[in-house]
């Protein structure tokens, strides 16, 4: 991939401990969501994956372990899977959810995926799986950075990501930086934040394909989760505190807080917003090559 061909916004999430401190924040409200979104996305992908007995997995930007879990399962007592990410508090969620299921095979890790090297119980290849769902659009620089975290899997090995479809999220998204801007002390702008993540040049299956192809691999495999939410109160508010949404809230008071999220719902309720469009693709591929270099 050229750089040169185009010139990105910056992400909004380049600051990793500000990163950090929102999802922290979010994981409690996050960890309820697994249910209805990380969960059913994350089984699709260890499934997708082909996810065997005795494999090594590198789960990057793990969160509480939507795919990192289930891959545990699919590897078993022979197996090991690191799930990596930089907020602490969504990993011992993790860490948690695994004692209870008794899986002794997976390790929950405080640490930039951008700059992870794989300890000695990683075979010398290198990991036979990468899983990042939902993540690599909160890398700082998500081509390279994601590019690294491809070396670190053998030759033939596989790769996989989950990503919102274009569309899916945009009317509630919509909803809730309108009424939080309407709410905050500083001016903003709402229509920003999505254009400034790079999800946007992964979010249909062609693109996505291309950019899984300039990472190193071929054999790539994009399928669509449909993921149809109905729009119930409770939901959409644990879709603003336990997702990235939580940024809409910065700087905002208590007394705030609680106004934006009546004034979300009476919104959610005017424009006949019934369900949300929760819509992921699921995407895998084998690892061949070196990523092409900028």
């Amino acid at each position: 991939m050229n750089d040169e061909r185009r010139v990105e916004p910056e992400n909004p999430w380049t600051d990793s401990t500000e990163t950090a401190r929102t999802f922290d924040a979010a994981s409690g409200d996050f960890d309820d969501l697994t249910p209805a979104v990380w969960g059913p996305a994350g089984q699709a992908l260890v499934f997708q994956l082909g996810v065997s007995p005795g494999e090594a997995v590198l789960d990057a930007c793990c969160g509480t372990g939507s795919s990192a879990l289930p891959a545990a399962a699919a590897v078993g007592p022979d197996g090991l899977v690191h799930g990596v990410d930089i907020a602490d508090e969504m990993l011992e969620r993790g860490r948690l959810s695994a004692e209870r299921r008794g899986l002794k095979n997976i390790e929950f890790v405080c640490a930039d995926a951008s700059r992870w090297e794989p300890p000695s119980d990683v075979p010398a290849p290198g990991y036979d799986v990468l899983a990042v769902s939902y993540g690599v659009f909160f890398l700082p620089d998500m081509d390279r950075a994601f590019w690294r975290l491809v070396s670190l899997v053998r030759q033939g090995g596989r790769a996989g990501v989950t990503v919102w479809r274009r569309g899916a999220m945009e009317e509630f998204s919509s909803i809730v930086f309108d009424v939080a801007a309407r709410h905050s002390p500083e001016p903003r702008d709402r229509g920003a934040l999505r254009d400034r993540m790079p999800l946007h040049r992964i979010d249909t299956p062609r693109t996505l394909e291309a950019w899984l192809t300039d990472a190193g691999t071929d054999s790539v495999e994009v399928r669509t989760l449909s993921n149809l939410l109905p729009a119930t109160d409770e939901l959409c508010w644990s879709l603003v505190t336990g997702t990235g949404l939580r940024a809409a809230l910065t700087g905002l008071d208590s007394e705030q807080v609680a106004a934006v999220r009546h004034r979300i719902a009476d919104e959610v309720t005017a424009r006949g917003l019934h369900t949300i469009d929760a819509t992921t693709l699921v995407a895998t591929a084998t690892v061949r090559r070196p990523p092409v270099s900028g």
